[in-house]
């Protein structure tokens, strides 16, 4: 059965007073999936969203959008959280929402009636006729987030959507992309945190210096990476070290080392012949992160690791 996409991208090419910001982009989401774009600070994230979306055209290259290669045309059929956030201060909550819907093609009167569910369904019902101006941070955020969502659109588009909000906001919003995708809808969203990527989507592309450096699913990016062992002995010394790794690291009794390609089987009969005396032995696969650092370099995670941490 033929991969239905979402959104395709092929070749992306964006300038910027000579400076190409993004370089030749190649994206494929599959429809009812969450997608993750990775990246740090300037990589080319949000001008790539913004080509997706018709917001700008791209130098070259080409891109579909829900099967239509004029993304304009559907429109009405997708949900756009900016980077940059922005509601009306003095509008009320429900009101800014109803005003998004009515930009997608909801008459006011429905839009008012989706906001009330909606804010009810997220806990924020008492604050449904409170103006923006005297919402807290995160949850003006939700309200934005909420009027992203309340026509119902096939394609959701999240550009760094975690963005100031603190753990139990986001977790939330976490929350609210899985019941959007249980509902049928697709989801794709920028980030520069891994973890949130790690912990939502199937897929990935990875994008440094405005070029794709890893596309995949996160399975695979990790399967880059052999599982790590760790293995605490109660002898010291004896024949049992030669079945170690030579470069297996030591702490005290303690040594981690590369699962061998033989898998773990000959090793423990080779620990337990030679009376290595195994007190714990465990298995761990590298997370997202490492897979991270090993396609695109230390540096550039902890420039984003230092950039989650300011926000």
């Amino acid at each position: 059965m033929t991969q239905e996409f979402a959104i395709e991208a092929n070749g992306l090419v964006k300038h910027f007073d000579g400076v190409r910001a993004v370089d030749g982009v190649n994206l494929a989401v599959p429809a009812g999936t969450i997608y993750g774009v990775l990246g740090p600070n300037g990589a080319g994230k949000t001008t790539s969203l913004r080509m997706l979306l018709g917001i700008i055209d791209p130098d070259s290259g080409d891109r579909r959008l829900l099967g239509n290669p004029s993304p304009l045309k559907v429109a009405a059929q997708v949900g756009y959280l900016p980077e940059e956030r922005g509601l009306y201060p003095t509008m009320q909550a429900r009101e800014a929402i109803a005003f998004m819907g009515a930009l997608r093609g909801l008459s006011l009167a429905e839009g008012r009636a989706r906001a009330d569910r909606l804010l009810e369904e997220h806990g924020l019902g008492d604050a449904a006729r409170r103006p923006i101006r005297t919402l807290s941070k995160g949850m003006a955020q939700t309200v934005q987030i909420l009027g992203t969502i309340v026509h119902n659109p096939k394609l959701i588009v999240l550009d760094e959507p975690f963005s100031g909000l603190d753990a139990i906001n986001q977790g939330r919003l976490e929350a609210l992309i899985r019941a959007q995708v249980a509902a049928g809808a697709t989801i794709l969203f920028s980030t520069h945190v891994i973890a949130h990527a790690e912990r939502l989507c199937e897929r990935i592309a990875i994008i440094v210096g405005g070029r794709v450096q890893f596309e995949g699913s996160v399975v695979d990016a990790r399967g880059r990476l052999r599982p790590v062992v760790t293995l605490v002995t109660r002898a010291d010394e004896g024949p049992w070290r030669d079945a170690l790794p030579a470069d297996a690291s030591r702490d005290d009794r303690t040594w981690t080392f590369e699962l061998p390609p033989t898998g773990i089987e000959p090793l423990l009969a080779r620990l337990i012949a030679g009376e290595a005396g195994i007190e714990t032995l465990s298995i761990e696969r590298p997370g997202l992160h490492e897979a991270f650092v090993d396609i695109v370099g230390g540096s550039v995670a902890d420039s984003m690791d230092r950039a989650g941490e300011e926000r």
